[in-house]
């Protein structure tokens, strides 16, 4: 049985609201990629996207290139999405689109990185399903957004990969996304319902690969009792789980695991937690990570309270981060007042958009400044020294 033939499985949505941008344009029904696949090249050629390729996955390695980086992450939830959806009947581009954007509101430095600038946005907290949406229509593209489809825009606030459901279905509403302010709504369309699922897929036999890699844990520690109905290697749990969801969904009429490989799933899932992402090689990281975020907030703060949109001012620091966000308010100025009012935001979005790597070189140059060297080394050079340089 197809699901795409499946009376049951049609979306009970109107194609014209699900398929809505946030601007119609004339030109958009004369695309010959389609409303989906459209959305999936807006999100690639966005900066959003190209800086996941710097962002931590789980593990903070940046100098280790067989671990898994944010970027890979989405795009392994993208095929495994895609693949299920193919074999429903389900829109295929749709869900390589929501797939390979779900995860643009991350943080630098992983979940660890979520949850220190949850503390430091105070009372508003931070979720980066619902920070993605933000991303997505208002602060990409230079404060243009990326004028997605509503479909894909569902999809990607509502993919929650931190619940472990067994089954879903759509609630096929046509939601107020920007008034979600919690992680306990569905998407809209069996495909945002398939990704929800597939992110799940897509990290817990990759995490594990990793933190065999790394050594954090032993073939030997993986429990026997999941690993025989799973498989003991990514690929062997991928195929696994992919091949169930789309057997069980088949015969029940929702997006879900069988009662046995779902058991087996919440096995390495709960030793994934224990082992992996609770563990103290992990741990460690948060005090340095929560330093580095902690002191680039407060910086920025500091800085943009004494200057504002004045563009010279942020110059005259003589920093390059100074510089850099600088530029950054004078270009999203008129978006932060038309979106929000004012740009008391731009201080948390800089850093929420931040890659590991800018994060850290941005912490040392605000520390010891570049500007540092260059200034002593011309003044060495621009007089003779009454030193003996010589090195005899």
């Amino acid at each position: 049985m197809n699901l795409g033939d499946n009376l049951f499985f049609r979306n009970r949505l109107e194609t014209g609201q699900v398929r809505a941008r946030i601007e119609p344009r004339p030109e958009d029904e004369r695309d010959l990629r389609g409303h989906y696949f459209r959305d999936t090249t807006a999100i690639v050629h966005s900066y959003p996207f190209r800086r996941m390729k710097h962002k931590t996955q789980v593990f903070f390695a940046p100098k280790n290139d067989h671990i898994c980086t944010r970027i890979e992450h989405v795009m392994h939830v993208a095929t495994i999405a895609a693949t299920i959806c193919r074999a429903l009947g389900l829109d295929v581009d749709l869900a390589w689109a929501i797939g390979v954007g779900h995860d643009l509101g991350h943080t630098p430095f992983g979940h660890l990185g979520e949850t220190i600038l949850a503390r430091i946005r105070g009372v508003h907290g931070f979720r980066h399903e619902i920070y993605g949406l933000r991303v997505v229509d208002h602060l990409a593209n230079r404060g243009r957004g990326l004028n997605l489809t509503y479909a894909v825009r569902d999809g990607i606030i509502n993919h929650c990969g931190e619940k472990f459901e067994q089954s879903l279905t759509p609630d096929f509403t046509v939601k107020d996304l920007s008034a979600i302010t919690r992680r306990d709504r569905l998407p809209s369309t069996w495909e945002g319902v398939v990704v929800r699922m597939s992110d799940k897929i897509a990290y817990l036999g990759r995490d594990l690969e990793d933190a065999l890699q790394l050594s954090l844990v032993t073939i030997a520690d993986v429990p026997d009792s999941a690993a025989r109905v799973l498989g003991r290697t990514n690929s062997d749990i991928i195929d696994t789980l992919v091949n169930d969801v789309i057997e069980t969904s088949l015969e029940t009429g929702e997006i879900g695991f069988s009662d046995r490989i779902y058991r087996a799933f919440l096995e390495m899932k709960e030793f994934n937690y224990a082992r992996i992402y609770t563990s103290r090689a992990l741990e460690q990281y948060h005090q340095h990570f929560e330093r580095i975020l902690e002191t680039l907030y407060a910086y920025l703060m500091d800085l943009f309270q004494r200057c504002g949109n004045d563009r010279g001012a942020y110059e005259r620091e003589q920093n390059a981060l100074a510089t850099r966000f600088g530029d950054y308010v004078a270009k999203m100025e008129q978006c932060y007042i038309t979106v929000d009012g004012n740009l008391d935001a731009a201080v948390f979005d800089y850093l929420a958009g931040m890659t590991d790597d800018f994060a850290i070189d941005s912490v040392n140059e605000i520390m010891v400044p570049r500007q540092f060297n260059v200034q002593f080394e011309a003044m060495e050079l621009a007089r003779p020294s009454t030193w003996d340089t010589s090195p005899l």
